[in-house]
């Protein structure tokens, strides 16, 4: 196996997806709908600029999985203030039930990868990978 940082991070990223979509498969969501639903349910009502953003997706590519978690009942776009130019997008009911299953998912996957850790070595980790993400973002992500 290829132990170049670009390739061990696109595997683990694939190889994660693959696990939490495996976890999830009865609830028929796509690649990004899980991302979305995390992100939602820290920032619920938040306009699709800001998703993108935060999920790191292509805002064209935001627009369509929206639409079909829309068309699945997971979230609603309302207008706010009268603000009829920008969206907001909200969690439904169902779409909070999704959400807390989908954290619930990249728990259980997440305990399986650092189990074998020690705290130290988890805390690192993450830290590691959060100066990686400030670095190609220009964002502080964690402090």
């Amino acid at each position: 196996m290829d132990t170049s940082l670009h390739y061990l991070l696109m595997i683990v990223h694939s190889l994660f997806q693959k696990q939490v979509l495996g976890e999830l498969s009865s609830l028929e969501l796509t690649a990004g709908q899980p991302k979305i639903l995390d992100y939602l349910g820290r920032h619920d009502g938040s306009v699709q600029k800001a998703i993108a953003t935060g999920c790191q997706i292509d805002p064209a590519t935001l627009t369509g999985l929206l639409n079909r978690m829309e068309q699945k009942g997971l979230i609603e776009r309302k207008t706010k203030d009268g603000n009829r130019r920008s969206f907001h997008i909200y969690l439904t009911p169902l779409g909070w039930k999704r959400q807390e299953e989908v954290m619930s998912a990249f728990k259980k996957c997440e305990e399986k990868l650092l189990r074998d850790l020690s705290a130290d070595r988890q805390e690192e980790l993450i830290r590691t990978l959060s100066e990686f993400c400030g670095k190609m973002t220009d964002i502080e992500v964690l402090q």
